[in-house]
């Protein structure tokens, strides 16, 4: 891989730059650098590439024919809907994840978690879709997925086992979804989950679109499994609505219970939002995520992380740039901490995981959301001007 150096660049904040880039690190910042390969920035904003912490590759119909939206309301409809048309429509289908993960490449994202769909009906079939566009893309982004029992795992037998499959496959983490809601059993629900990490030594990511006591309940029972495994630092609790809905000094001692053990937050920006001030405050990352992206769960999203960002800043009511950067950090920084990435960052000795954006600061980069410039991935030049390179 030979050297490449980008001139005027603008890291963040300050006057612009040089950044050298060797062996897929940035190598140096600063004036009088030298390379074979040059790009010239113009004073464009550099940020770290972007993390979509929170996605259903699997599902999407990206590239394929529109399908209009007929799922009745409610999770367990939309969970039935997206389980019997599946077959009729090629769902997973490698083709469809491939489209959707070239778009999101030209649009900064460098590494993403998926969900992935592990059920009786499906087996192993949305693993094996995702880990196939992933090759395609010959490393333009990388991913990790979360075997997802979208289906229920108590009420649909066969599914643990085969979650364990899918763990024993290399599938990074074991996932879970409304353990009361959906499986009408917290704590076996959680037990299984958590033995299974333990087992396998995958992280956790659950589902939790449960509110109310209920869902504060859940994430008691999710803190204290933490705690008693010493996976700090290894899950995350993805949606996790009732802590916006609860009162304040529940949601305080909530927060410092995450904080004191290690516990992220995946969400996608939605208007119930994450007191993602607080949750800043006390240090405990959020990370956003385009959820599923014109599938059958909905006909919306794009995906792209400046969008998400958008929306994420737009219903948590902020308006100053030192806000604004708070949903930035979700789709960079805490994103990458919450994915356990190494060496992220803009400085020296950083993986050079990229993206170009011709705005003038993070802010008005969301506002405006312009086509991205260049997106570096390892010193790599994966996307330019919206296409793939």
């Amino acid at each position: 891989m030979s050297d490449l150096l980008l001139r005027n660049a603008v890291l963040g904040s300050g006057a612009p730059t040089d950044v050298l880039i060797s062996g897929g690190r940035i190598a140096a910042t600063g004036a009088g650098l030298t390379a074979p390969a040059v790009e010239e920035l113009g004073g464009a904003l550099v940020l770290p590439g972007f993390i979509d912490g929170h996605a259903h590759l699997d599902k999407t119909l990206w590239g394929g024919p529109w399908v209009p939206h007929t799922a009745p309301a409610g999770l367990a409809a939309k969970i039935h809907n997206g389980r019997v048309r599946r077959p009729e429509l090629g769902i997973p289908s490698a083709d469809y994840v491939t489209a959707l993960l070239t778009h999101m490449v030209t649009l900064g994202t460098t590494h993403v978690r998926s969900h992935v769909d592990v059920d009786p009906d499906v087996g192993l079939g949305s693993v094996h879709a995702v880990r196939e566009a992933l090759s395609r893309l010959d490393g333009r982004i990388t991913a990790e997925l979360v075997a997802f029992p979208q289906t229920g795992m108590l009420i649909s037998p066969g599914t643990e086992a085969l979650l364990e499959e899918a763990l024993k496959a290399g599938v990074e983490h074991i996932g879970g979804i409304d353990p009361a809601g959906v499986d009408r059993d917290p704590v076996r629900h959680l037990d299984i989950v958590f033995a299974l990490a333990g087992k396998y030594g995958v992280g956790v990511d659950v589902h939790l679109h449960d509110r109310g006591t209920l869902g504060v309940f859940q994430y008691d029972l999710i803190i204290e499994r933490t705690r008693a495994l010493g996976l700090s630092g290894r899950v995350t609790i993805s949606h996790g609505y009732a802590l916006a809905g609860a009162d304040p000094a529940t949601r305080e001692r909530l927060i410092a219970a995450l904080a004191e053990n290690g516990i992220s937050l995946a969400s996608t920006g939605p208007a119930e939002s994450l007191p993602i001030r607080d949750l800043a405050a006390a240090g405990v990352p959020v990370t956003l995520g385009n959820d599923g992206i014109r599938d059958l769960w909905s006909p919306y999203g794009t995906g792209d992380m400046l969008e998400r960002a958008l929306f994420q800043a737009k219903n948590a009511g902020f308006a100053r740039d030192e806000e604004i950067q708070l949903a930035v950090d979700a789709v960079t920084y805490w994103g990458a901490s919450v994915a356990g990435l190494p060496d992220y960052g803009l400085t020296v000795g950083s993986v050079a995981d990229l993206v170009v954006v011709p705005a003038r600061n993070a802010a008005e980069a969301v506002m405006v959301r312009p086509v991205r410039d260049l997106v570096v991935k390892g010193g790599r030049i994966v996307a330019r001007r919206g296409e793939l390179v």
